[in-house]
């Protein structure tokens, strides 16, 4: 009890000595309105950020791809009229300057399946030469008891002492034909 006491006295006392300033949002999104400069934020985004992102799950980001120059300023303008009026490099330029890639251009295979397959088969074949190593330099030879005459041996004196006779090796022999039961 004392200590919660002390804690919550020591919490007061910290929180008395910050500086008070009205604040929007999290520190985070004050840090990412530094990095984004002068993009315009259109948007609340996949995450709460301000962050530019180009998925394919959330195809709209908060944040112009671009920071507005004269002319898409001036597209822009121009993009509040009739879109007919507007040629295909401008309506172009407009989307580029908000979007990095297309959708067509995010869903295209990227190649990069075949880096992690690399990367697979070079730990995988590197697992198997450690265990060839292993086996040669490392273990031991397999001890005498492995052997196929050895294991008959070690049978044939379990079933003369009659280990497990209940539900296991033992009763599965037949005693009296010296064979195993059907």
């Amino acid at each position: 009890m004392a200590l919660r006491v002390l804690n919550m006295a020591l919490r007061r006392q910290l929180a008395a000595q910050l500086p008070r300033t009205s604040q929007v949002g999290s520190v985070a999104s004050v840090h990412t309105l530094d990095k984004i400069g002068k993009r315009e934020i259109v948007g609340y985004g996949w995450n709460g950020t301000a962050c530019y992102v180009d998925r394919v799950d959330y195809p709209m980001p908060p944040v112009r791809f671009r920071e507005p120059t004269n002319e898409i300023n001036n597209l822009r303008e121009k993009e509040k009229g009739d879109w007919k009026k507007l040629s295909v490099e401008e309506k172009k330029a407009l989307y580029r300057a908000s979007f990095c890639q297309t959708l067509a251009e995010l869903k295209a295979p990227s190649g990069e399946w075949k880096l992690h397959l690399g990367m697979g088969l070079l730990f995988a074949s590197a697992a198997i030469w450690v265990a060839i190593l292993m086996n040669l330099f490392v273990y031991d030879e397999l001890p005498a008891s492995f052997d196929e005459e050895h294991q008959k041996a070690q049978l044939k004196r379990m079933l003369d002492l009659e280990i497990n006779p209940v539900a296991g090796l033992s009763s599965k022999w037949d005693y009296e034909n010296k064979r195993w039961k059907n």
